[in-house]
């Protein structure tokens, strides 16, 4: 059945389609009485408005796009409603791609969603991003674009981030405080500007605490997946038994640590006390309770399309943007596995 138009409706009531289509916008110089005949004649008919020609004339197309490294992980699916909470009240809808920590899948989802028209773009990169001239030409070509999480210092573009040194820093300081003397750390992939943040956070509290940083207590994980927290936790109590503390990159991770730990009969926190970050649900329910980093990440996903969607109305009126730095605030959430 084909789609309804403008001039079906001016047909059957009999008026010209410019007075349809002002009736329909709500124009002042159409009477109410007009209005209202138009709107439930349109409303009887199920006619629909023709989204793509509104795009053409309004350079829009009210959708935006977002690109994140997994969709299962805690921490983005808050991400993704906090986003699609704002963009609803803007009227916009959200296509949402998974690069799958590939650069290559990056990149050419970030072609497609050019190819889409979007007005706009959020993106957390992919640990295997490390090549950002994909990023720099939604500079050259005035696309807004904003990143948060997991970004690029160097890509001059508007971020929302946490303070991720300084949280590893807080978190690494609370085991040294609770009396661990021994610090492991599981920490992500080499390449990821979080990862490496984290890494320097833990290492500079050991430092600054007299504690003798030790390479071989740091483990690089690939997948940061709850096997890999089974099989490092594994490899740690065979390389060093005299470990009793560990800051662990992400919370999944911790939750796979804390699961061996329990099952091989090595008590937390008495014989090791943990640490993770990112506050899952299942920090609170797995046992121990899991201490953790509480990362934002309902506000983050808000507050990364507020100011995409600044940017986006000042483009569109030609006003020159100016990339901004937006930090959020961490906590430490104190529970069962620490001392």
């Amino acid at each position: 059945m084909n789609p309804v138009t403008l001039k079906q409706i001016a047909e059957t009531l009999k008026i010209s389609i410019s007075t349809v289509s002002k009736a329909l916008k709500d124009y002042p110089d159409v009477s109410k009485k007009t209005k209202r005949l138009v709107k439930e004649t349109a409303a009887l008919l199920n006619y629909k408005p023709n989204a793509f020609a509104v795009n053409l004339r309004t350079k829009e197309s009210k959708t935006i796009g977002l690109i994140i490294p997994e969709v299962v992980h805690h921490f983005f699916s808050s991400v993704i409603k906090g986003i699609i909470a704002q963009a609803e009240k803007k009227g916009y809808l959200v296509i949402i791609l998974q690069s799958n920590e590939s650069y290559e899948l990056e990149k050419k989802q970030l072609d497609l969603l050019l190819s889409k028209r979007v007005d706009g773009i959020l993106i957390s990169l992919a640990n295997g991003t490390g090549d950002f001239k994909h990023l720099n030409d939604l500079i050259s070509q005035e696309v807004p674009f904003v990143m948060f999480d997991k970004i690029a210092k160097i890509v001059n573009c508007s971020k929302v981030i946490i303070n991720d040194r300084k949280a590893a820093y807080t978190a690494t300081k609370y085991l040294i405080d609770s009396g661990c003397k021994r610090i492991a750390h599981f920490r992500g992939p080499l390449l990821p500007q979080n990862s490496i943040d984290r890494f320097l956070g833990y290492k500079t509290a050991l430092d600054d605490n007299g504690i003798t940083y030790d390479s071989s207590l740091v483990y690089v994980l690939k997948d940061m997946s709850f096997d890999e927290g089974v099989h490092f936790s594994k490899k740690l109590l065979k390389d060093h038994d005299d470990v009793d503390g560990i800051f662990i990159n992400t919370d999944l991770v911790a939750i796979g640590a804390i699961s061996e730990f329990n099952k091989c009969g090595v008590k937390v926190p008495e014989d090791i006390s943990i640490v993770g970050f990112s506050n899952w649900f299942m920090s609170s329910v797995i046992s121990p309770s899991l201490t953790t980093i509480n990362q934002p990440g309902y506000l983050m996903g808000k507050t990364a399309f507020k100011q995409l969607y600044k940017e986006i109305r000042r483009l569109k009126n030609n006003i020159a943007v100016t990339p901004k730095i937006i930090e959020l605030e961490t906590e430490l959430v104190v529970r069962d596995s620490t001392r």
